[in-house]
């Protein structure tokens, strides 16, 4: 375990507090005039280049070719009382 990984959270609570502070962000965004399909799109972006980055082009690929799936399984559906914990 690396000196950094001594100081990270939890995943799960980097998980919570990662999605509570991107939907804050995005809400923020939105109310400065930004349609929430740019947001989205800018945000899948910097997702995807970051993942890129760590892993590398071919795992990611491998990941997201799951998505279709995942998604019509409402795994990235979020209620609505979710976005404002």
């Amino acid at each position: 375990m690396s000196n950094m990984d001594q100081h990270l959270l939890p995943e799960d609570e980097q998980k919570r507090l990662a999605l509570r502070m991107i939907l804050e962000t995005w809400d923020d965004v939105l109310a400065q005039g930004v349609a929430p399909e740019m947001i989205a799109s800018s945000s899948i972006f910097a997702a995807l280049t970051d993942m890129i980055e760590h892993y590398g082009e071919d795992t990611v690929a491998e990941m997201v070719a799951e998505w279709p799936d995942r998604i019509r399984n409402g795994e990235f559906t979020l209620a609505e009382d979710a976005r404002h914990e």
